[in-house]
Order: C-alpha cells, then sequence, then structure tokens
C-alpha cells in the first residue's frame, strides 16, 4: 500500500516552486491532490500531467470565499480533507523599514499569515468529518533571525510560528496536527528571479560557501520532509518546527583543512 493512498491533499501555490514538487510527490505516493493557487493554466496543466487524482481550484489565500469554495471542490470530489499544505508565500521587495510602503507590509501579512490562517480555519471541519488530519505551515529560517531589508517577510514568517503553535494546542484533541517547515534558501523562482524589476535576485548575492552544506536546497529536500511530517510515521510530532538550511543557522562551517592549509 502507498504511503498517502486514499488521502486527499491541498497544496497552497501547488502548480510552480515547491507547491508542484510536493503535489507530483504526492501524487506519486498515492494522494488525491488538490492543486490550488491563482494560476490557473499552470493547474490544469498540472492536474491534465497527473490524470487521476488530481483536481486544479482557484485560490486567492487571502480570500475567504476563494477558501470555502476549493475546500467544497475538495470535497465534492475526493472526500474530507487530510492534509493541508499551506505552501503559497511571497516576498518583499528589498527596503529598509524606512523605505518599505505599507501597501508592501499589508500584502506580504496578507498572503503569508492571514492566507494560512483562512486554510486553517477553512479545512478543520471537513479533517474533524474525517476523522482527523494534519497541516504544515511553510514559514522560514527568517522566522529565527532578523533579517535586514526584508522586515515584512521576516516578520510574517515569524507570525507564522505562533500561529502553528496555537493552532496545534487548540487541534490536537480532534486528532489534527499541526506543524511548520522552515527551509533555508531553496532553488526556486522566488530566490532565482527579482523580486520586482531592476532588483538582483536572492541567488545573485547569497552564496551557500560558507555553511556546513555548501548548496542552496532543491524543492524535493522539503518536499522529502514534509511527507515525513504528514505520515503516518510522525503522529507524535506537533507544535514542531522543522528547520531545513544545510547549516545556514548554524552559521559559517569549519572549512577542510587542506582550505585551512592553502
Amino acid at each position: 500500500m502507498e504511503r498517502f493512498e486514499g488521502r486527499t491533499v491541498i497544496v497552497t501555490g501547488g502548480s510552480g516552486g515547491m507547491g508542484s514538487s510536493h503535489v507530483q510527490s504526492y501524487h506519486a505516493e498515492g494522494a488525491n491532490v488538490v492543486i490550488a493557487g491563482r494560476d490557473d493554466d499552470a493547474g490544469r496543466d498540472l492536474a491534465a500531467q497527473l490524470g487521476h487524482r488530481a483536481l486544479s481550484v482557484h485560490l486567492d489565500v487571502t480570500r475567504e470565499d476563494n477558501w470555502a469554495a476549493a475546500v467544497q471542490q475538495a470535497e465534492d470530489h475526493f472526500g474530507p480533507i487530510t492534509i493541508l499544505v499551506n505552501n503559497a508565500g511571497v516576498q518583499n521587495p528589498a527596503a529598509p523599514i524606512e523605505h518599505t510602503e505599507l501597501r508592501t507590509w499589508e500584502h506580504t501579512f496578507s498572503v503569508n499569515v492571514t492566507g494560512q490562517f483562512l486554510g486553517i480555519r477553512a479545512v478543520t471541519p471537513s479533517m474533524r468529518r474525517g476523522g482527523g488530519g494534519t497541516i504544515v505551515n511553510i514559514a522560514s529560517t527568517m522566522a529565527h533571525v532578523g533579517t535586514a531589508r526584508y522586515a515584512p517577510y521576516t516578520a510574517s514568517k515569524w507570525a507564522v510560528r505562533g500561529l502553528t503553535k496555537t493552532a496545534a494546542l487548540e487541534l490536537g484533541r480532534d486528532n489534527i496536527r499541526v506543524n511548520s517547515i522552515h527551509p533555508g534558501v531553496v532553488s526556486t523562482p522566488l530566490i532565482n528571479e527579482p523580486t520586482v524589476a531592476g532588483q538582483p535576485a536572492i541567488a545573485d548575492f547569497y552564496s551557500p560557501e560558507p555553511f556546513a552544506i555548501p548548496r542552496l536546497a532543491e524543492p524535493s529536500d522539503i518536499t522529502r520532509l514534509l511527507l515525513f511530517i504528514t505520515s503516518q510515521d510522525a503522529t507524535f510530532a506537533t507544535g514542531s518546527e522543522f528547520v531545513l538550511d544545510g547549516g545556514l543557522l548554524l552559521g559559517p562551517a569549519l572549512q577542510p583543512e587542506a582550505d585551512i592549509a592553502a
């Protein structure tokens, strides 16, 4: 029996970046997958590629009505929701706080925090009807430090930590587990492409060379951890934070002796 056979998974931002990796891996392991996002064409293309057990639904995570419709479509198609991956997120254009526009702050929080809040609220009744489930909020290593020029994103990811732990306390007795994953720098369009025209992409100035594992993460690295957390192998984990960053938060690693000698 495949690990997620008979389970229904909603992945927000499911048609690109890390989301598409998550969707494809859940599907490969037997799950019914709901590809939720604003890019309807990309969602439909991915669903068509996967075929049976894949459904694309339109979802702007900041809108309550979109969440209600997405959950209803998922239930009508597959039955109660088992897993929610709150993956959708945005990065703010780099700027110091004094030059950050209020609308940038509000938009970043609307997607990264309110979107996850609305998702948890929307799927909880469905999970209860199905006897339980698991929710994973995608956060960031920036939720553990301060990061100059990225105040909206950093603050929003700190907020996700509190949301995750509160939801875990509230939903644990309903057999619903809630955890968060905190990726480091992952090779996705969010990192490899400019946030706004005229600014360098993060990948243009970030180097993993000083750290213990000197490479960018691949989406599949995050997916493998996600699948473990939402599987029956992790039923004692809730309210937990899983950092997956190649040693980024540890700081610079000791270099090989050959490099030191040189």
